[in-house]
């Protein structure tokens, strides 16, 4: 009698552990009489661990070929204090490699200044002394040298003249010294001038909403083949990123690649003119065909635009809310192509050299000519 009860003492216990450890990380409901388990917390009917989407597959792959090629940049600068001491400074940029032999793109700006030594340190931690080769400050750029002890992963150069708002992109650089940063956006927007630090006009530039900050200058922008069709350059406003970032079109560093190769002195043509876009109902207002085009609002003093006799607004005028001056040449045409996008000029001039033409097609006074501008060079900033 002792040794049975024993037993059934011992499945009971046995039955009050099963029970409560059971019962123990979920709660207990009762369904049509029948006692069920309730879990905390749910997940997919089936674990996909790795189950990744397309889209996902193209930013992971992109990222596997694109970052070993993303370079971080450093730059000493020797500055002087409030004592007129001097002591070092030092800036940090993004780049990206071109080619297998260590050539180099970035910002300007990144490796502007008088920079005492320029350091390259590749993903591996690596790292090597680097020489400027070429510079282009009109449009940020310039062109780096290292001397590796290995070939090189390099980025391939996509064509920034075919880029639609909306398409993905994606931006790899080192925000902040967070190196290998991978951010994704989509292009926000095409032609649009901005102003640089020192007051320069950027023109034609990259709008995009993946994440650029600090740190991203210089990198590159990637469309969803991992070409690179933008050089990353500016944020807006002064602090991080608020989802408006912009890249320097890839085509325009191409032309001083292609000086550079061809062991030519490099200079960025200029036309010398400020324009707005105008067009439908507004270019009616204003006396303009309806199918607009770029309406002068400046010409600068001493320039090709001015010798060739291009004209400026007559007067200012009130259209809506902004004041626009009218009176001045409508350019319709530009080399037989019309004139369909806001950086069309920079565009045009991006495949032209110091000492080439350009055939505008303007509308002038109720009529349309044709205007040849022989092209001359681009102030040099550093």
């Amino acid at each position: 009698m002792k040794a049975r009860a024993l037993v059934l003492a011992a499945v009971l216990v046995t039955a009050f552990v099963v029970f409560t450890s059971a019962g123990r990380w979920s709660p207990r409901r009762l369904l049509g009489g029948v006692s069920e388990a309730v879990p905390i917390w749910s997940g997919p009917d089936v674990a996909r661990s790795a189950g990744l989407s397309a889209d996902e597959m193209n930013n992971i792959d992109i990222y596997k070929a694109a970052h070993e090629a993303t370079v971080h940049i450093t730059s000493t600068v020797y500055r002087r204090g409030w004592f007129m001491e001097i002591y070092p400074s030092k800036e940090s940029g993004s780049g990206f490699i071109i080619n297998d032999r260590g050539f180099i793109l970035t910002n300007n700006h990144v490796v502007s200044g008088r920079a005492e030594e320029i350091r390259v340190t590749l993903p591996d931690r690596s790292s090597y002394r680097a020489t400027v080769l070429e510079r282009d400050p009109s449009n940020d750029l310039a062109l780096l040298k290292i001397e590796p002890k290995k070939p090189l992963k390099y980025l391939r150069l996509g064509d920034s003249d075919r880029l639609q708002v909306g398409q993905k992109v994606l931006a790899i650089g080192n925000p902040f010294g967070l190196e290998g940063t991978l951010t994704t956006g989509i292009v926000s927007s095409i032609g649009r001038n901005i102003q640089d630090e020192n007051g320069r006009e950027l023109e034609g530039m990259i709008q995009t909403d993946a994440a650029i900050n600090p740190g991203n200058s210089g990198g590159p922008l990637l469309d969803s083949f991992g070409n690179v069709i933008g050089i990353n350059t500016a944020i807006y406003g002064p602090g991080g990123n608020i989802g408006i970032g912009f890249a320097m079109p890839v085509n325009r560093a191409k032309a001083m690649l292609e000086a550079y190769e061809s062991g030519r002195k490099f200079v960025r043509p200029r036309l010398g003119v400020d324009v707005l876009p105008v067009g439908g109902d507004l270019a009616e207002a204003l006396g303009l065909p309806r199918e607009g085009g770029l309406l002068i609002q400046g010409v600068a003093a001493g320039s090709v635009a001015e010798a060739a006799g291009l004209r400026g607004p007559r007067r200012l005028a009130i259209v809506g809310n902004y004041e626009i001056g009218i009176g001045g040449d409508l350019i319709m045409a530009i080399d037989g192509r019309p004139v369909d996008r806001p950086d069309a000029i920079s565009r045009a001039l991006s495949r032209k050299r110091v000492g080439d033409t350009l055939k505008l097609t303007i509308f002038r006074q109720g009529r349309t000519m044709d205007i040849t501008v022989k092209l001359g060079e681009a102030a040099e900033q550093l």
